[in-house]
């Protein structure tokens, strides 16, 4: 009951079938190239699933799971849901509904530098949930940015089985990473493609369509306190409020490697806030 499906598969360290840089961008919030990339998806399974028009159950779009701040894949989510609700309604058919997968774990350990084993040892403990009586019945679609190891896929497995959920099910990738000669840490070499240094997220920030997500805050949080000082004051204070509360939210203030850059927002908020 359970169907993979990428739209790039990577057997070539040179040669991905999309862009690197923008990859990149859009694993560090660039909503736009988000956007492209959830279309492209849309259109590649449509193209891909010809016995998409025979689906008589309602279909569940679902996100990679996250806690509080949304992870990069949920900006492309966004895009694939309108393009295939599009394509679902010229179809005469009933649209995406969504769910989310609530994740507990929290780490600062930088996912796409780790090999199968290091990635599997890092999120084993990890606790993923999801509304199984609302799921009853429907069609599921898991979507993920990229597919290295399985780990994740893994741990999706891990909670229908759990769950008891036996829909049809479909794991559904941007990119696949095929060729088992490259190393996983290839993740890394696309997600860093375009970023360099903390500062060459400005471009990104500044630009209208940022979306925050997990890596972009992590990375900020992560970096040198001079470096992150730096880079700060160049920053809105609706962005400084923005990345403070999403790092509270998603419990950042009780990791030690975060906590000076944070004590850092918190008195430049409390400053403003005595301005105001």
């Amino acid at each position: 009951m359970i169907h993979t499906f990428s739209l790039h598969k990577i057997s070539d360290e040179a040669n991905f079938g999309f862009s690197p840089t923008e990859y990149s961008k859009f694993k560090f919030g660039d909503e736009y190239i988000a956007k492209k990339f959830g279309n492209h998806l849309a259109e590649g399974l449509i193209h891909n699933l010809p016995h998409l028009k025979e689906f008589d159950k309602p279909i569940v779009v679902i996100s990679s799971p996250y806690a509080f701040i949304p992870t990069a894949t949920f900006a492309l989510k966004n895009q694939f849901t309108f393009t295939l609700n599009r394509w679902l309604v010229e179809n005469k058919m009933k649209v995406i509904q969504e769910a989310k997968v609530q994740r507990t774990v929290t780490y600062k350990e930088d996912y796409g530098e780790l090999n199968a084993q290091q990635r599997f040892d890092l999120i084993k403990n990890d606790t993923f949930h999801i509304d199984k009586d609302f799921l009853k019945g429907k069609i599921l679609f898991f979507l993920d940015d990229i597919r290295i190891t399985g780990s994740h896929e893994m741990m999706i497995k891990k909670m229908l089985e759990a769950f008891q959920l036996s829909n049809e099910t479909y794991l559904l990738y941007f990119a696949e990473l095929v060729n088992k000669d490259i190393h996983p840490n290839i993740e890394n070499y696309l997600n860093y493609y375009a970023v360099k240094s903390i500062f060459d997220l400005n471009t990104i920030i500044k630009s209208n369509h940022f979306a925050i997500n997990t890596r972009i805050v992590k990375y900020i949080l992560n970096s040198e306190p001079v470096l992150f000082n730096l880079f700060i004051q160049e920053q809105t204070e609706n962005f400084i409020s923005l990345l403070y509360d999403m790092a509270i939210g998603n419990e950042y203030h009780t990791i030690e490697a975060y906590q000076q850059n944070l004590h850092y927002l918190k008195t430049l908020l409390q400053e403003y806030h005595k301005i105001s």
